[in-house]
């Protein structure tokens, strides 16, 4: 769980700072190719499913373990509909991008 804060606070601050957002943080101007972004697409949403996880290993009962594999659908299905959304904003850059680094776990997914 300590994981899934510091992926959070990281990849927040980053999108804050470099993103330039207009209104609200997720809303960026500039695509974020540095620091957790560099290697990862989504550590806001990997932080969710950090979270989900560990409060469903922490009493992994019938429901929870339910629970946790919505959780992930859930989270999978989100990042690629955010990622249809940069590919309208971002274009080529952003298609480059995910050929360039991986959705949740460094050098694996």
């Amino acid at each position: 769980m300590f994981l899934a804060l510091y992926v959070v606070i990281t990849g927040y601050l980053l999108l804050k700072r470099e993103g330039k957002p207009d209104t609200n943080f997720e809303n960026t101007s500039l695509l974020v190719k540095s620091g957790i972004y560099g290697y990862i697409r989504h550590p806001l949403y990997l932080s969710v499913f950090l979270l989900g996880t560990g409060i469903m290993l922490k009493d992994p009962a019938p429901v929870q373990l339910c629970l946790g594999v919505i959780n992930l659908i859930a989270v999978y299905i989100t990042s690629r509909i955010e990622e249809n959304e940069m590919i309208k904003k971002f274009g080529d850059d952003y298609r480059m991008y995910m050929k360039e680094t991986k959705m949740f776990i460094p050098f694996i997914i």
